[in-house]
């Protein structure tokens, strides 16, 4: 999502500001400054996320605490079956069972995968800049 923003920030909104705003140092900085708010925003709603997503993990109901992972692992055995199992079910059997995987759990699967990712990156990072 970042991205998309500062393409927008770079692309048509420097735009208006290079028309409106005669001075080119000045216009220099205001589209810095946009591009700044647009990264800082992202990073507290990332951290946002991440306090959420660590809420959720430290909640002493079970369910709660465990619904990502269950939804993760049900996508991975989707994509475990469809791409592996079935193929070879097809091979051997002439006959194979594929589960239909929407786009917006492709979508789910990538945020929740990046998230994690980024998650236990920020974790190593913040742990070692403490040490």
């Amino acid at each position: 999502m970042l991205s998309a923003v500062l393409s927008f920030l770079g692309g048509p909104v420097a735009s208006i500001i290079d028309k409106a705003v005669p001075d080119r140092e000045l216009a220099t900085r205001l589209k810095h400054e946009l591009q700044v708010a647009a990264i800082s925003q992202e990073s507290a709603l990332a951290k946002s996320a991440g306090e959420i997503i660590a809420a959720e993990a430290r909640s002493d109901h079970p369910l709660a605490a465990q619904w990502r992972p269950i939804l993760m692992l049900s996508i991975t055995a989707i994509l475990l079956n469809n791409y592996l199992f079935a193929p070879y079910a097809q091979a051997i059997f002439g006959a194979s069972v594929t589960l239909e995987l929407p786009d917006p759990l492709w979508t789910l699967l990538t945020v929740g995968v990046g998230g994690y990712v980024m998650g236990r990156s920020a974790e190593k990072a913040v742990r070692n800049w403490k040490n």
